[in-house]
Order: C-alpha cells, then sequence, then structure tokens
C-alpha cells in the first residue's frame, strides 16, 4: 500500500479569507514503511503573513521571497499524490488549504486526486479519548522522540507524524513490519527548517516480511512486583462484581 504523510504550514488559518499554503513536506511509505520518497516544498504565497502563523511556524515572508509559487510545483504534487492514501492531522484543515489552491486551477478536490484520507486526530481521539491528542502530545505518549520540533515545520512534522501514525495503528499483525531489517535511505533533512525542496527517491535495503524466520523475537515477561499488582486489580474486580468474573470460573479464589 502506497500512503503519503502530509503537512502544511500557512500564512493564516482561512482558505476562504485568501490565506494560502506556504511550506508543504510529504514522507512516503511504502508497506508501512518510509521509502525516501519525500517532498518538500516552500511557497511564496503572494500575500501577507499573519504575525500569529509567523510565530507558530517561523517562517517570513522574505524568506519566501524567491521560491516557487503553488501553481509551479501543482503538477508535480498531482503526480506525486495520485492515488495514495494520504495521512494527515486534523485532516480538514489541510485538506480545505489544498482544495481551494486546486480550485484555483481548475482542478477537483483532493479527495477525488488521492485514493483516500485517515486522519490521525479522530483516530487519536477515539483512542484517547479525554486527553490532549497533538502531535506533541501524541510524540510524548508513545515515545516518538520530537525534541528537535521548537518550531512547526511541514517536513518535519511529517516525519513525526509518520512515526505516531505507525505507533497509533501497530498491531501484533504488523509487529514484523516495524522491526529494523536494515538501512533505510531518507529523502528529507530532518531540523524542521530544509534548505529547499527533496525531491526523489533514496535506496532502501529493508528486506522483505518474509524473510525474518531467522529474527529471535524478544518475550517480555512481567516481573514479581508487576505479577502481584495485577493479581491485585484482579482480586479487586472480583470484589466490585462479587465474585461473577469470567476468568474466575476457569481459574478458582484464592482461600
Amino acid at each position: 500500500m502506497r500512503q503519503i504523510v502530509l503537512d502544511t504550514e500557512t500564512t493564516g488559518l482561512s482558505p476562504a479569507n485568501g490565506d494560502r499554503i506556504i511550506e508543504i513536506g510529504c514522507i512516503e511509505l511504502l508497506g508501512r514503511k518510509p521509502s525516501g520518497n519525500n517532498r518538500h516544498y516552500y511557497l511564496n504565497p503572494e500575500r501577507e503573513i499573519h504575525a500569529e502563523a509567523q510565530r507558530v511556524h517561523g517562517i517570513s515572508l522574505e524568506f519566501l521571497a524567491d521560491k516557487p509559487k503553488f501553481s509551479e510545483v501543482a503538477a508535480d504534487l498531482l503526480d506525486y499524490l495520485a492515488g495514495a492514501e494520504l495521512i494527515i492531522h486534523n485532516a480538514p484543515f489541510d485538506i480545505g488549504f489544498l482544495d481551494a489552491e486546486w480550485q484555483r486551477l481548475g482542478h477537483g478536490p483532493t479527495r477525488q486526486l488521492a485514493g483516500g484520507v485517515i486522519d490521525t486526530l479522530l483516530m487519536a481521539k477515539e483512542m484517547y479519548p479525554g486527553k490532549r491528542n497533538g502531535l506533541d502530545a501524541l510524540c510524548e505518549r508513545l515515545g516518538v522522540d520530537n525534541s528537535s520540533r521548537n518550531l512547526h515545520g511541514a517536513l518535519l512534522d511529517a516525519e513525526l507524524l509518520a512515526e505516531v501514525y505507525i505507533c497509533l495503528t501497530r498491531g501484533q499483525d504488523s509487529l514484523l513490519m516495524e522491526l529494523d531489517l536494515g538501512p533505510a535511505g531518507s529523502g528529507g533533512q530532518s531540523n524542521g527548517q530544509p534548505s529547499g525542496p527533496a525531491h526523489g527517491p533514496s535506496p532502501t535495503h529493508a528486506a522483505s516480511a518474509s524473510d525474518w524466520s531467522h529474527l529471535a523475537l524478544p518475550l517480555l515477561c512481567a516481573n514479581v512486583q508487576e505479577r502481584q499488582a495485577h493479581e491485585a486489580l484482579l482480586l479487586d474486580l472480583d470484589q466490585a462484581s462479587k465474585g461473577k468474573t469470567v476468568w474466575r470460573k476457569l481459574q478458582p479464589m484464592p482461600a
């Protein structure tokens, strides 16, 4: 499956009010592993950047003055996204801006151009109801290193979101896909402020999922304290249900 993790930075919050995209970062996943075939664009928005937005991403209009306009990268971006499943955090925001850019050029909406959209914010809210589910909060919760994220940056955020998505969707059937079977190429930079677009694939040498028979998978066992805490929890549940817990039908209550 071909998936594209995508993030944007913008001049403001509302494409309906004329705000534009100033940065796009894309990370390609093939079979849930980064392929190195990434995309990164800085874009001249042809309008001012709101001060609040600039405080978030740190990108100035002066920096963007010599960068291409969206129309100049549109063909490459269209070809790159075509048929791929997009993974976006708070997808309506980024999709709204992309749709406005496509509309200016006479193209259809993003959902028609791509092969589907996954919103990781909705996914996280279902998995962690009532908790903070912003990208930084998810990185902290899932053990993803975001120490280099001093400012928002589309490519860096896409890289972090790719790791977060793998963690959110990691199941027993995908265990082998998460093993580091070989060095993988990286088509983007990781300091959050890359100097320019990163195009084209980098070679990868990851083994196929069928080449895992030689690997020794780790078996993690609970220690004494963990087993005692688990048994205490079971006893509490037993008492709360007045001895009607299902597992006690298979295991006699301790004397």
